[in-house]
């Protein structure tokens, strides 16, 4: 059974403050004179659920589509962080993990809301310690994923924790939905789209349970 943990992508998505807005348009509609409905979108490659790269945040970082996809499949796991403050700090992560199995595999989804956000912009989300992102990369994490419109909190001009995940060679994926992903291990399946030069992508990101002989790493 897989676990959608994508938020819907539609007419009044809360968007970054400025960011391009959803819209989707008819371009072509079935009649009796046209045999194919066919849609027109907008959307900035920040919505919803959705892969940063290099590129969002470095001049000389790769786009998207240039990206490794290794990262995006395989074993993963929640934890539950909830309402942090404003940073979910390296010793929150490291108590939750103690209380999962060992060893940790290499992807790690933070959940931070109570209840996403679906219906208004939050500019108070967490962000991540930078801290915390060069531990996960020591531990073997090769992506971080969070239910928070970025790793930085809004005000941020320093990007800490998205420098820290270049610097450990990690993989972003942020508004994840995972009001309903209990803690413990997965197969997560979020790829990003082959949008070459692009800063992001959204995923359709889901999970699904391991089998009980499946190796975390």
């Amino acid at each position: 059974m897989l676990l959608d943990i994508s938020p819907p992508l539609r007419a009044g998505l809360p968007v970054w403050p400025g960011d391009t807005a959803f819209d989707a348009s008819p371009a072509w509609q079935l009649d009796a004179h046209c045999p194919v409905n066919v849609a027109r979108l907008t959307l900035s490659p920040h919505s919803g659920a959705h892969a940063d790269a290099p590129s969002h945040f470095q001049a000389a970082g790769q786009g998207i589509g240039q990206v490794a996809l290794d990262a995006y499949l395989g074993p993963c796991r929640v934890i539950h962080c909830l309402s942090p403050g404003l940073l979910i700090r390296l010793e929150q992560i490291q108590s939750r993990l103690a209380t999962q199995p060992t060893p940790l595999p290499p992807r790690l989804l933070i959940r931070s809301y109570t209840r996403y956000p679906l219906e208004a912009w939050d500019a108070d989300f967490p962000g991540v310690e930078a801290a915390a992102i060069d531990w996960l990369g020591g531990q073997g994490v090769r992506l971080i994923g969070v239910d928070t419109a970025s790793l930085d909190p809004m005000d941020s001009k320093t990007m800490d924790a998205h420098h820290a995940t270049a610097r450990q060679s990690m993989a972003i994926l942020e508004q994840l939905l995972l009001d309903h992903a209990p803690e413990g291990d997965y197969e997560l399946i979020a790829l990003p789209l082959k949008l070459m030069n692009l800063d992001a992508s959204p995923v359709r990101a889901v999970l699904r349970p391991l089998p009980v002989s499946t190796p975390l790493v």
